[in-house]
């Protein structure tokens, strides 16, 4: 008889829990102590973030005036959408490195052989990650503020707002921990977050969808992020839009269905390989 028992087999012999809200809740707190420990992959999205809606505001906030159906707000509020989808797209990989670490230790592996559930180590991760771009996108919208920016819809209009970047932050989430759990590398997991960032070029990123044409129009129009960026613009320039909002949640929930199920893909192929 051997005395060295594979992971893979030893896994198949440990009894398996069903998930549980202090089980999901216990292991996201564990991620959000490790990620709040590490300040210096938090500071970087948020400064960009910031740095570039000061910089859009100051050349183009008086670009307003020239482009129709922006509403009744200024280029700010026009603009502001695109810096919290950014601090979205920048921060949902700051999660799914804590997951990269815990592989290359071999702590997750440790994890796999304890009655923990699969559901749990998914998306633990992922929820932390949701807790940290909505306190980005907080900042965010808190500077806006700052530069003078009044809501259409008020405070409850900005908390949808903060709710729609959680969402479609959690999307990229899912993408980023797929890629943590099907490489195992910080490198890929750092260069994955940013295969997202074209696709909000291929949106009405600085003037609305009615003024763009050719190829470019056609992209926009079956990229998520116009309908996310358009909900967002919605809520802040023109008041409450009832289809506007529903595309908005729709296209983050359908992008996150998908980025999940690739997790879940990535989780099996990883667990069948230990």
């Amino acid at each position: 008889m051997t005395t060295q028992t594979s992971t893979q087999e030893m896994a198949c012999r440990t009894p398996r829990q069903r998930w549980s809200p202090l089980q999901l809740l216990l292991v996201t707190w564990r991620n959000l102590v490790t990620i709040v420990r590490t300040p210096e992959a938090l500071l970087p999205p948020i400064a960009i973030s910031v740095f570039f809606l000061i910089i859009y505001d100051s050349t183009l906030g008086k670009a307003s005036g020239f482009i129709p159906n922006i509403g009744s707000n200024s280029y700010l509020g026009f603009i502001l959408p695109l810096s919290i989808v950014s601090s979205s797209l920048s921060g949902a990989g700051v999660a799914a490195q804590n997951l990269v670490r815990d592989i290359e230790s071999g702590y997750f592996d440790k994890l796999l052989l304890t009655p923990i559930s699969r559901a749990t180590l998914l998306f633990a991760p992922i929820l932390a990650g949701a807790f940290i771009l909505g306190m980005q996108a907080s900042i965010v919208v808190g500077i806006g503020l700052l530069l003078g920016l009044q809501p259409a819809t008020g405070f409850p209009g900005l908390l949808v707002v903060i709710g729609l970047a959680i969402l479609l932050g959690t999307g990229f989430a899912g993408f980023t921990v797929s890629a943590a759990l099907g490489s195992g590398s910080a490198a890929a997991t750092q260069g994955a977050s940013f295969i997202f960032f074209p696709l909000t070029f291929l949106a009405p990123t600085f003037v609305p969808i009615d003024l763009l044409d050719g190829w470019l129009k056609s992209a926009a129009q079956i990229n998520p992020i116009t309908y996310v960026l358009e909900a967002m613009r919605g809520l802040i320039n023109q008041g409450w839009d009832g289809v506007a909002l529903w595309q908005g949640v729709l296209a983050c929930l359908l992008l996150a269905g998908a980025m999940y199920a690739l997790a879940v893909f990535a989780l099996r192929v990883r667990t069948r390989r230990t």
